[in-house]
C-alpha cells in the first residue's frame, strides 16, 4: 500500500504543464475588475531583472535549507542525544510537527480560499459553496482510508501468511529470528504483530506526508517562479527557507523511524529537496505564457491546495502529534509531555508568523 515516491514529481509535472496559466492566489484589490483577470498586473512593483536574480538566489538557498532540514534527523544516529529514543529527538519532532500543522492551517488553506473565492471566478458555484473546506475534508478522509487499509492489508496478508507467525519478524529493517517456547507463544506473537505493524505505519506516514508536502512545494515554487514582483519575492525567500528547514526535519524524522534502506531514503530526500526549486525553475521557464489570475489556474491550484491542506492537517494531528503524545514515552513523563507541548506551540507559532510574508 506504500505510495511510490518515484512517480510523485512526474505526476505533478503533467498536472501543471496541462494548463499554461500563471499561478497566483494573492488577494485582489478592491479596484480590481473582471477585465483585469487573465492580464499581467504588476501593482507598481515590477522589475524582471531584479526578480530573476532573487529567484536564482531562492533556488540555491531553498535547495540547501531543504537538504539540511530533511537530512538532519537521518544523521542523528551518530549523535547520541538526537537518536529516536532520546528526549531531545522527541522535542525536535514535536516542534517540526507544529510547523507542519501550521503550514496546513495558516498557509495552504488560506491560499486555497484566496484562489477559489477570487473575483476572477464566477459567483456560481465558487462563492456559493465552501469548496476549500469540502475538498480538505475529503482529503483528510482519503488519508485516513490509506492509513486504515494499509494496516488492514498488512495484518491480513502479511502477518497471517508467515511474517507474523511467531517465527520471524521485521525489526530495524532486518529479519530477526525469534525463539518461542510453549509458555510464551502468545506473548511473543503479539510482540511480533506490534513491531511489524508499527514499522509499516511509520512507512505509510512517511510516504503520505511527503506526497502532501511535495504538492504544496511545487505550487509555492511555481507561484514564485512566475512572479516578476521583487517586493513579493524578497520576503518569500526567507519565509520559505524557514518553512522547508523545519518541515524537512519533520519529514526526516518520519523517514528515520520508517527505517528505509539508503536507496529509498535518497529518493525521498531528493524529491523533497528538489520540488520547490524545480517549481521555481519551471515558473521562470513558463512565465511568458502564464496569465495572471487565470480562472483555470485559480481553480486547479485552489483545489490542489485544499487537498494538500486536508492531508497535512490530518497527518500532523493524527499520525504525528496524537501518535507521539498518546505514546508510552510522553504518557510516562508529564515533564517531557509539557515541554513537547511548548515545542509544538513554538513551531506552530513561528510558522504562523511567517504567514505575514508568505
Amino acid at each position: 500500500m506504500a505510495i511510490s515516491s518515484k512517480f510523485i514529481a512526474i505526476f505533478l509535472i503533467f498536472i501543471f504543464l496541462s494548463f499554461p496559466s500563471k499561478i497566483t492566489c494573492e488577494s485582489e484589490n478592491n479596484d480590481t475588475t473582471q477585465s483585469k483577470c487573465g492580464s499581467d498586473t504588476g501593482h507598481g512593483c515590477r522589475n524582471k531583472n531584479e526578480a530573476l536574480k532573487l529567484k536564482l538566489v531562492a533556488i540555491a538557498s531553498i535547495l540547501v535549507t531543504s537538504m539540511i532540514g530533511v537530512c538532519l534527523p537521518l544523521v542523528s544516529r551518530t549523535v547520541p542525544a538526537l537518536q529516536p529514543d532520546k528526549n531531545l529527538f522527541v522535542l525536535v519532532k514535536a516542534f517540526a510537527s507544529g510547523v507542519i500543522l501550521a503550514t496546513g492551517y495558516m498557509h495552504v488553506m488560506p491560499d486555497s480560499f484566496d484562489c477559489l473565492r477570487s473575483d476572477c471566478l464566477p459567483d456560481n458555484p465558487w462563492k456559493k459553496f465552501p469548496f476549500t473546506t469540502f475538498v480538505a475534508m475529503l482529503s483528510a478522509i482519503l488519508t485516513l482510508c490509506v492509513d486504515s487499509y494499509a494496516m488492514s492489508y498488512f495484518k491480513k496478508y502479511k502477518l497471517e501468511s508467515g511474517v507474523g507467525n511467531g517465527r520471524d519478524f521485521v525489526h530495524n529493517g532486518k529479519m530477526e529470528s525469534q525463539i518461542i517456547d510453549n509458555n510464551s507463544h502468545i506473548h511473543g506473537e503479539a510482540k511480533v504483530d506490534d513491531k511489524a505493524a508499527q514499522l509499516l505505519r511509520y512507512r505509510v506516514v512517511a510516504q503520505v506526508l511527503e506526497l502532501g508536502i511535495v504538492v504544496h512545494s511545487v505550487v509555492i515554487g511555481l507561484s514564485m517562479g512566475a512572479s516578476d514582483n521583487p517586493c513579493t519575492i524578497r520576503p518569500l525567500v526567507a519565509a520559505i527557507c524557514f518553512h522547508q528547514l523545519f518541515e524537512g526535519m519533520g519529514l526526516g524524522g518520519c523517514i528515520l523511524q520508517a527505517e528505509y534502506g539508503m536507496k529509498l531514503k535518497g529518493i525521498m530526500v531528493f524529491f523533497f529537496s528538489l520540488t520547490t526549486p524545480f517549481g521555481i525553475a519551471l515558473g521562470i521557464g513558463l512565465s511568458k505564457v502564464y496569465s495572471e489570475n487565470s480562472p483555470t489556474a485559480l481553480i486547479v491550484v485552489g483545489l490542489l491546495n485544499a487537498c494538500s491542506a486536508g492531508l497535512l492537517n490530518y497527518m500532523a494531528l493524527v499520525d504525528l502529534l496524537a501518535a507521539d503524545f498518546m505514546g508510552t514515552k510522553l504518557q510516562n513523563s508529564m515533564k517531557l509531555q509539557s515541554w513537547a507541548y511548548v515545542a509544538v506551540l513554538l513551531g506552530a507559532g513561528g510558522m504562523s508568523i511567517m504567514a505575514i510574508w508568505a
